[in-house]
């Protein structure tokens, strides 16, 4: 220390270690340390090896070395967080209905399906780690209680496309999927072909078990038909008279003739994120027949007339199923794109829940599940291609349900090889169809590129019944609002939605 200056509180502490009785007993306490660290040292050299535990590893593997430790955080457990690719990230609550925008890149801090924080404790009970997703979807099936659907909803919106291992594919049926029959009498071949089918005799259908009063059509289109239904959906059903988002925050004038006004620049559009959306591109539902109403369902005052080629097909596809005399009386059309889904619902504001409720996919694939009649039941996770046609009936009417994903074409190519077709020329007396240009086509298929469209179709009243008196209100209701269909991540939350 120089001289004239204070001592500083670390030569104060080392100041005792200067004397010399003081430094011979700190010598003789860090010797004996060193002797009982190095004793310790030695006998656990000279034990024998213990056996390895039988929950090492899984069945008919051998233990694997344990990893270095890795740093933990609140809780104890290791943060294992997914990796989110764009328009994957979904709501804390997937009740909320859709919208349509580039998601949000994956916040640090919030858990969702996919981020997990597992401790030792739950490596030891056989819990899916990371890199064995075949196993992820089962384990949280199995978990159960509260929110089951939603577990699952965010794990398969955030699946790898390429790993769908557990989901019900009925192109490979087996498992618990089984055939289903069909009332093949009911519907002639002539008016099977009117509406673009093929003869019921000829269609494969599919039931799950578990779940009475669910089928399964895979694709029973005619080559060529599904065209027409993709331009209807596109070109005709969202003008007016009937009810599409559009129509809600664009003056009249600028939503008329919305395949006019989009199909130039879809047929330019490139590959560019960048380049501004179409009308068509913006469209999110259509609702037909009795309009429904997000606030005051259906109406008797808000209806209007339901297409008569629709009607017909609808009417073919419920007699097969053995709902003869089924009336196509709503509609709801939904337009999805690669980062859409739909929340978690059930389809009850119908005032006939006796009748089925009929769903036709369309241009690329999706995730659909099927769940309970609770939220706390993990649903069944199924893929749906272009044509293939759900119908849910009895049991399976009033089941939970939702599409977490749209998936590219498994082909692999832009479209799906059944709409590679056209039309056939001959077309029979009395069809519905319609034949449609070259250059209307090309505008249908630049769309489906990157979207699909589903049709979902209901009978809303029973014969002869009627709506109740409606208390407090004009009868007309409210259109359903632009955000209360898609979800997105900019979507807040809303009341749950309806169809798949």
């Amino acid at each position: 220390m120089w001289p004239g200056r204070r001592a500083g509180t670390h030569e104060r502490q080392l100041a005792p270690l200067h004397r010399p009785e003081l430094r011979e007993v700190l010598l003789q306490l860090l010797c004996g340390k060193t002797h009982q660290v190095t004793r310790a040292r030695r006998l656990r050299a000279a034990a024998p090896p213990l056996p390895t535990p039988a929950c090492a590893g899984t069945r008919g593997e051998a233990a694997q070395p344990r990893r270095p430790q890795q740093r933990r955080g609140m809780g104890g457990g290791r943060r294992l967080t997914a990796r989110h690719r764009p328009g994957n990230l979904s709501h804390e609550d997937v009740e909320e209905p859709p919208g349509a925008a580039p998601d949000r890149p994956h916040r640090a801090g919030r858990r969702h399906v996919g981020t997990a924080v597992r401790g030792r404790d739950e490596e030891r009970e056989g819990r899916p780690r990371p890199g064995r997703p075949e196993m992820a979807a089962a384990a949280l099936t199995r978990e159960g209680g509260e929110d089951a659907f939603r577990r699952l909803f965010r794990f398969y919106r955030q699946r790898d496309a390429s790993d769908l291992r557990g989901v019900v594919d009925f192109s490979a049926p087996g498992g618990q999927v089984f055939r289903s029959q069909l009332s093949i009498s009911s519907v002639s071949d002539q008016d099977a072909y009117r509406a673009g089918l093929q003869p019921v005799s000829q269609w494969k259908a599919y039931g799950l078990s578990g779940y009475p009063g669910f089928i399964f059509i895979a694709n029973p289109f005619l080559p060529g038909c599904q065209r027409h239904w993709v331009k209807q959906c596109l070109k005709l059903y969202p003008e007016k008279p009937n009810v599409c988002n559009l129509h809600l925050h664009m003056a009249p004038e600028k939503t008329t003739d919305l395949w006019g006004q989009s199909k130039e620049q879809l047929r330019r559009k490139g590959s560019s994120k960048r380049e501004p959306r179409s009308l068509l591109e913006k469209l999110r539902w259509v609702t037909l027949g009795y309009h429904y109403n997000w606030d005051t369902k259906y109406s008797a005052n808000h209806h209007t007339p339901f297409p008569s080629d629709l009607a017909f097909l609808s009417e073919q596809v419920a007699a097969a199923c053995g709902f003869r005399g089924f009336q196509a009386q709503a509609g709801i059309l939904n337009y999805y794109h690669f980062d859409s889904s739909l929340g978690i619902h059930v389809d009850e504001s119908e005032l006939d829940h006796s009748r089925p409720l009929l769903s036709f996919s369309f241009g690329q694939s999706s995730i659909f599940l099927l769940g309970g009649l609770k939220r706390e039941e993990a649903p069944t996770a199924m893929l749906m291609h272009s044509g293939d046609i759900m119908v849910m009936s009895g049991f399976s009417r009033l089941l939970y349900h939702a599409v977490p994903r749209v998936l590219p074409n498994p082909e692999g190519t832009a479209l799906p090889s059944c709409l590679h077709q056209a039309l056939p020329s001959d077309l029979p007396a009395g069809s519905v169809l319609e034949h449609s240009s070259d250059e209307d086509w090309q505008v249908c298929a630049k769309y489906l590129q990157s979207s699909r469209i589903n049709m979902t179709i209901r009978q809303v009243l029973a014969e002869g019944q009627k709506f109740p008196e409606e208390s407090g209100t004009n009868g007309k209701g409210q259109a359903p609002s632009e955000d209360s269909y898609h979800e997105n991540s900019k979507a807040k939350r809303h009341k749950p939605n309806r169809v798949s």
